[in-house]
């Protein structure tokens, strides 16, 4: 038997005691660490909604409602200032991860088609998520597998130029146009990015002719 306990919203209260220096008269008032000062969003409320949003694909305005739901309430302008907040937290682990990544010599790259919402349009329009992972765990590599993530309003070529610009190494990725500029310098620079085609790619044209 499945059965649900639904999550339950709790309030933290500080007592916070104010230490006055009786030479001075400087006061001073002791806080825990919070994640985003002057709100009251504890660390664990941020990433439920962090995760709800990005992750399960639910809009600011659709978590305002399940929280009035407990009783809770928390606008849309409120979450969407959290949501923007906590990416501003999560950049240096973020920039970690890239530096881990690209710190490998060999990368697969991808990317793929992501719906973003056109406010005033009625519509959505196709963005793009550009995948870079780091992951030589077959060839016995002991360095920790790593996916790196970067998003573009479109596919144009010069974004994986810009994101892969200073790396070299050896490029595993599909036949993309947007790619080949990444490989023209091989000739003059032999430190440059080294195409590594897609055998899976490369089966589809064999299976075509066939």
């Amino acid at each position: 038997m499945l059965e649900v306990v639904p999550a339950r919203l709790r309030v933290r209260r500080y007592v916070r005691p104010v230490m006055a220096c009786q030479c001075c008269g400087d006061i001073s008032q002791t806080l825990p660490p919070v994640p985003l000062p002057k709100s009251n969003a504890g660390a664990s409320l941020l990433a439920d909604i962090v995760l709800a949003k990005y992750d399960d694909h639910l809009p600011a305005y659709r978590q305002a409602e399940r929280f009035a739901r407990e009783g809770v309430e928390l606008p849309r302008s409120t979450l969407t200032e959290w949501l923007g907040r906590t990416a501003v937290l999560l950049t240096p682990p973020a920039e970690r991860i890239a530096a881990h990544v690209f710190a490998a010599s060999k990368l697969h790259a991808d990317d793929t088609p992501v719906p973003v919402l056109a406010p005033g349009a009625g519509k959505t329009r196709t963005g793009r998520l550009w995948v870079y992972a780091r992951d030589d765990r077959a060839s016995a590599d002991t360095a920790s597998p790593a996916v790196l993530y970067r998003y573009t309003p479109d596919r144009k070529g010069e974004h994986p130029q810009r994101q892969l610009a200073g790396w070299t190494g050896a490029l595993q990725a599909d036949g993309y146009a947007g790619f080949n500029a990444l490989y023209e310098t091989k000739g003059a620079d032999p430190l440059a990015i080294s195409e590594v085609a897609c055998w899976a790619h490369v089966r589809r044209k064999f299976f075509d002719v066939h």
